[in-house]
C-alpha cells in the first residue's frame, strides 16, 4: 500500500511513539481499528477519503503493530487508549476530527465521545453499540454467566495462557481463521483444545482478503505477539469500575452506525433488540442513523470497503 501515497510517521502520544498511517488534504478522518487488526484494515477508505478531499488517518493503537506496546497490563486502561487519540488529534493540530471506528476501535471511539466530546465533529462507528454502564453487559462476570468460560473474552483474562495457545499455531494461520469466521454465535476458545481444532482444515480465504493481505498482518503478529492487544480485554472490569462517574452518560456526537446482519457483535448478549427498539437511540439521541447490512460478518470495513467508504463519505461531508 506504500505505493499508493499512504505515508507512515511516528508520533510521541500520551508517553508512548505511536504509528500513524495518512494519505490526504483537508478535514482529518481518524480511523480506529479492531482486534486483531492494524491501520492496514483501513487501506480502501483512507484512498477514497483521500480522492474526496479529506485527510484519512489510521494508527496503529496502543500495543498493535509499530506503535509501542507497555509492558503493564494496566497501561491499557480505556482511559490510556483515549488519553492516546486526543494527544494524537492535539498532534494533527486540530481542534475536532471526524472519527470511525470498528471493533474495540469503535468502543474507544463511544468513549472519546463520551469523555471529551468537544473533539469529535461527527462519529461513524461500525459493529459494535455504544455500551450503557448500567447494564453491565461488558463485564466478565456477566459474559461468563452468558457464554461459559470458554468464551473468548473470558479466555483472554489469565495473562500468558491464550498466547501461549496462539504460540502453538502458525499465526498467518490463525488470523485466516479470524477473518475467514462467518459464525454469527459466540466466539469459543477451547481451553484444552485451543485453536488446534479449529486449524485442522484448509481455511478458504475469503474474496476480500489476499495471501498478501494475511501476510501483512502475520509480519507485524509475528514480531509484535498478542498480548499488548489482549490487554485492552484484560482491563474490562477495571474500566467498568473506573467508569462509574459516565454511569448515565449519553453519546452527543452526531452519529452513524453500521453493523453486519451475520456479525457476532449484533447477535449476542440482546444487542439486535437495544439497537432497533429504543435504546440505543435514548442513549446516542444524536444517532442519525442506523445501517444493517445484509450477508456482511465482522470485518466488514475489508468485506464491503467500497459500501463503506460511501457511507462514511456520505455521512461526514454533512458537517
Amino acid at each position: 500500500m506504500e505505493g499508493e501515497g499512504i505515508e507512515h510517521r511516528m508520533v510521541e502520544v500520551n508517553g508512548i511513539k505511536m504509528h500513524v498511517a495518512e494519505k490526504g488534504e483537508g478535514p482529518v478522518v481518524l480511523l480506529l481499528h479492531g482486534f486483531p487488526e492494524l491501520w492496514y484494515s483501513w487501506r480502501h477508505q483512507i484512498l477514497s477519503l483521500a480522492a474526496r478531499g479529506y485527510r484519512a488517518v489510521a494508527p496503529d493503537l496502543r500495543g498493535y503493530g509499530d506503535t509501542e506496546a507497555p509492558a503493564d497490563v494496566s497501561a491499557y486502561s480505556i482511559f490510556h487508549l483515549v488519553g492516546d487519540l486526543v494527544a494524537l488529534i492535539d498532534s494533527l493540530g486540530q481542534e475536532q476530527v471526524f472519527v470511525v471506528g470498528h471493533d474495540w476501535g469503535a468502543i474507544v471511539a463511544w468513549n472519546l465521545c463520551a469523555f471529551r466530546p468537544d473533539k469529535v465533529k461527527a462519529l461513524v462507528n461500525l459493529s459494535v453499540a455504544f455500551f450503557p454502564r448500567k447494564k453491565a453487559l461488558w463485564r466478565i462476570d456477566t459474559l461468563r454467566t452468558l457464554y461459559g468460560d470458554d468464551f473468548y473474552v473470558c479466555r483472554f483474562q489469565e495473562p500468558g495462557e491464550v498466547e501461549a495457545q496462539f504460540a502453538q499455531v502458525d499465526t498467518a494461520q490463525l488470523l485466516k481463521s479470524f477473518f475467514a469466521s462467518r459464525n454469527p454465535g459466540p466466539f469459543m476458545i477451547p481451553k484444552h483444545s485451543g485453536f488446534t481444532g479449529r486449524l485442522s482444515n484448509q481455511i478458504i480465504l475469503p474474496s476480500w482478503l489476499s495471501e498478501d493481505d494475511v501476510h501483512y498482518y502475520a509480519s507485524k503478529f509475528t514480531k509484535t505477539g498478542f498480548t499488548g492487544a489482549i490487554n485492552y480485554y484484560r482491563n474490562i472490569d477495571k474500566n467498568w469500575e473506573l467508569s462509574a462517574p459516565w454511569e448515565e452518560v449519553q453519546i452527543k456526537v452526531p452519529t452513524k452506525f453500521i453493523v453486519g446482519d451475520i456479525d457476532l457483535a449484533y447477535r449476542c448478549g440482546g444487542m439486535e433488540d437495544y439497537i432497533h427498539k429504543g435504546g440505543f437511540r435514548r442513549d446516542v439521541p444524536l444517532l442519525e442513523e442506523v445501517v444493517v447490512m445484509e450477508g456482511v460478518g465482522h470485518f466488514i470495513n475489508q468485506e464491503r470497503p467500497e459500501e463503506i467508504s460511501n457511507y462514511v463519505y456520505e455521512f461526514i461531508q454533512k458537517f
